[in-house]
């Protein structure tokens, strides 16, 4: 999430709202089959699941007492959970199933592993008193009414330091549905918050089930559990398969929602597989034509999309869409499988779209929300796992403050990252998707969370994000820290980083958008911006690919709006415009919001092209937001992560309309960038530095040597001209290029000499409301300016990749609008 502002704030209900909500997470009281192992410790009968099984044996005096313990376990959770409990006859086993054998396990792996003779369960709590492990069969009944299977751990056969654990011998290779049912001291105060009523999902579980469609309410199972699948064949990636591993300084990232890439009709997929992983492979042609080579997937690991309809709230008409408000850290999200095809066959084409994009060139980044979990907060909890295992654990607690939950996420809850369990287990998590799916990267959702210890307070090492920044396995991967949170930890170029981390770089996307919307006193700052932001990150050996520039991001306005609208309008999102951030420094360019004026789209459509050539200019690791290349709105909605509508998917058909106008100048501006790597380099500008003389900026690279540096003089009151010219040879030790800038109220002039890579570049921005004439210095020896970009011009000559000739010695540059010239032989 952006520091932008989205809203993070947890729901509230009346009481009775919650009391229903609660009532619908508990578990139906059902024993399982006599043929099964029974929860011992409940009916008091046999062991614990140290050893032994239950067969049609004594079955008589089984019924009796099962009766008997139904009757009183009805009565009992009738009382605590405020309803009613469905009473079930007990029955043998069927001669075709076999009985479950159980045995003490191991305490490795975490989640469930084939052993020898079975399958491992394994799950970690410190506190808990009793661990029972639930499981549903799939050969004995649909989902919704098989009964469970229930099996209470011995503390002496079954727990090994933190660690419960059995071995279950009988169970099938895949399909099985399971979960935990665990007990522990009640002391709110001490900061727990146990309740075996309630399945909980195992946080190592590989694979989740739930509903099978997207933002169906009429679905009936509303249980998550967990499920594993040994059946299928190892993945085939291809003999010929390799991953791009692109250098750093390459990149264009392309920051995506798999759902709303393809969940409009308008993408002319069919509906089984529109919003689905597949749907990403079948537009894989459009990023390429684009030009971008890596994409940014907001969440995709399991989450609820319903969250927000558990209760009566201002806020449950919306689903969530964006996806941050993880339920599991190892599973991939099951409802973007195609066709409602559920928790398999999301892995399986998780790693068919992966690969997909690799053989395309493709890098796949993902973003990963370990600062939070869905489980809300302790006025409106929503627990489903880490809460009922162990919460003083998994959860930052205020232990001065009635153990409640700490909240820097803005999400009711904080996960305590840098306890050694819950880092093992974010750690194990990253490992699990670059082994198993390939991934290349992470971007950190308020990675700033990550840089605080149990109680809250900053950590100058934090362990967790050394040990990410040292894993071997992650080595290859990109990391990338949205480097603040909601307690007002903003890290913007002083994030923990051991050389590795890069960095959301938020104080670009201000200075940009001041800079190009006109915004005096930019001038300074913005030559930073785009020259790398040496301010913050020449530190050690940090490189400018640190600094991921970005103008736009999934929160906050799209581009389009950012040059429609002066102020949010996010009615829509049913908080009374309360949430979002209010400080966009956006500019309608004189209309608020949707108009016919002519003149004002063709300003709206030039600052939209302004801003793109400024992102792809810049030293640093470009980031873009998909739906940009073609000018997507949301209409004024700045916290467009509940709807599963127009507003956020993606719209193929305005992409056609535009094919030959915007998107074609935001594709070749990306590929432009990619084709100069003058504007992509691996080290900063001397000491973040300007050498100033007078109204000149002159920034140097380390190692330069030059041969000539034109110090283009003040602006008059008609525009521009060469005042001086300075020569000094070997002042450095290479060849490579000098940027030199002018930089006068607002308007910049750069000329970028590349002595080694192709022509010279010299760019021009003016964020003036009137025309400035520029001189433009001779060009290089032998060499002769070639117009590329001038965005004041209709398509397609606002953009000409190999140039038009130009032999003037002044340019006219229109009112907000930028040039890019170029030398060529």
């Amino acid at each position: 999430m952006d520091s932008f502002g989205t809203n993070r704030t947890p729901l509230r209900s009346v009481a009775a709202a919650s009391a229903t909500r609660r009532s619908a997470l508990l578990r139906p009281h059902r024993h399982p089959a006599l043929g099964n192992r029974l929860a011992a410790t409940k009916l008091g009968i046999g062991s614990r699941c140290g050893g032994g099984y239950f067969d049609k044996a004594g079955v008589s005096i089984l019924v009796q007492r099962l009766d008997a313990a139904r009757s009183t376990a009805a009565k009992s959770q009738s009382e605590k959970a405020g309803r009613s409990v469905t009473e079930e006859m007990g029955h043998t086993s069927s001669d075709s199933e076999v009985p479950l054998k159980y045995s003490s396990g191991k305490a490795f792996p975490l989640g469930v592993s084939q052993v020898e003779g079975g399958l491992n369960f394994a799950i970690f709590s410190q506190h808990a008193s009793s661990v029972t492990l639930c499981l549903k069969l799939p050969e004995r009944g649909t989902q919704d009414d098989v009964e469970m299977v229930e099996c209470a751990l011995d503390r002496q056969k079954n727990k090994t330091g933190d660690i419960w654990h059995v071995s279950v011998e009988g169970l099938p290779a895949s399909g099985v549905l399971y979960g935990y049912c665990i007990n522990g001291p009640q002391g709110w105060q001490q900061g727990h918050r146990f309740d075996d009523r309630v399945i909980l999902l195992d946080p190592y579980a590989k694979l989740v089930s739930g509903r099978k469609y997207f933002g169906v309410e009429e679905e009936k199972s509303n249980q998550l559990f967990g499920t594993y699948d040994f059946d299928s064949s190892p993945f085939d990636w291809g003999d010929d398969y390799t991953l791009p591993n692109l250098p750093e300084t390459d990149l264009v990232i392309y920051e995506m929602n798999v759902r709303a890439f393809t969940a409009d009709e308008s993408s002319k997929l069919g509906s089984a597989v529109r919003g689905s992983y597949l749907g990403v492979i079948d537009k894989i042609p459009h990023l390429l034509e684009l030009g971008v080579n890596a994409v940014e997937l907001l969440p995709v690991f399991e989450f609820d999309e319903l969250e927000l309809k558990r209760f009566p709230n201002p806020r449950d008409h919306m689903v969530n869409t964006w996806g941050y408000s993880t339920i599991n850290f190892f599973a991939p999200m099951s409802r973007y499988a195609s066709a409602g095809g559920g928790p398999v066959a999301a892995s399986k084409e998780l790693k068919q779209m992966v690969k997909a994009l690799h053989n395309a060139g493709i890098e796949v980044i993902l973003d990963v929300v370990y600062n939070h979990t869905n489980e809300a907060d302790d006025a409106n909890p929503y627990m489903t796992s880490f809460r009922g295992i162990d919460n003083k654990v998994y959860y930052m607690l205020d232990l001065n403050n009635n153990a409640q939950l700490l909240n820097f996420s803005g999400c009711g809850n904080t996960l305590n990252c840098n306890h050694p369990v819950v880092k093992e287990l974010v750690l194990d998590s990253l490992r699990h998707w670059v082994k198993e799916y390939h991934i290349d990267g992470f971007r950190f959702d308020l990675a700033s969370v990550l840089c605080r210890g149990p109680d809250g307070s900053p950590l100058d090492a934090p362990p967790l994000i050394k040990e990410i920044a040292k894993d071997s396995v992650l080595s290859r991967c990109k990391i990338i820290a949205e480097p603040w949170d909601c307690g007002g930890l903003y890290l913007v170029g002083r994030f923990p980083n051991w050389d590795r981390w890069a960095e959301w770089n938020g104080q670009y996307r201000d200075d940009i958008r001041r800079y190009i919307k006109g915004d005096p006193g930019m001038k300074g700052v913005f030559a930073t911006r785009v020259s790398g932001s040496a301010d913050l990150y020449q530190v050690n050996n940090r490189k400018p690919y640190h600094s991921i520039n970005f103008i736009i991001a999934h929160d906050g306005f799209t581009l389009c709006d950012l040059v429609s609208y002066n102020s949010k309008h996010n009615d829509a999102n049913g908080e009374g415009g309360r949430d979002g951030c209010n400080d966009n420094y956006s500019w309608n360019c004189g209309v608020e919001g949707e108009t016919n004026d002519l003149n004002v789209l063709s300003l709206r459509l030039r600052q939209m092209k302004n801003f793109h050539v400024a992102l792809m200019i810049s030293q640093g690791t470009p980031m873009m937001l998909m739906g940009d290349e073609y000018g997507h709105t949301r209409y004024g909605n700045n916290n467009s992560y509940g709807h599963d509508t127009h507003i956020n998917n993606f719209q193929w058909g305005q992409l056609e309309e535009r094919k030959d106008g915007h998107f074609r100048f935001f594709s070749e501006m990306v590929k432009f960038r990619y084709n100069h790597p003058i504007l992509r380099q691996d080290r900063f500008l001397v000491k973040p530095a300007f050498t100033v003389c007078n109204s000149w900026f002159i920034l140097l690279p380390k190692r330069v040597h030059y041969t000539e540096i034109f110090l283009v003089g003040r602006m008059m009151s008609h525009g521009m001209k060469i005042v001086g010219r300075t020569r000094k040879a070997n002042f450095w030790h290479s060849r490579k290029e000098v940027i030199v800038l002018h930089l006068n109220m607002c308007y910049v002039l750069s000329t970028i000499h590349d002595h080694n890579s192709g022509g010279d570049i010299y760019l021009a921005f003016n964020a003036h409301e009137y025309f400035v004439d520029a001189v433009i210095p001779p060009p290089p020896h032998h060499k002769s300016w070639s117009r590329v970009v001038d965005t004041n011009l209709e398509s397609p000559n606002d953009i000409v990749p190999e140039g038009v000739p130009f032999t003037g010695s002044g340019y006219r540059i229109a009112p907000y609008s930028s040039i890019l010239l170029k030398a060529k032989p």
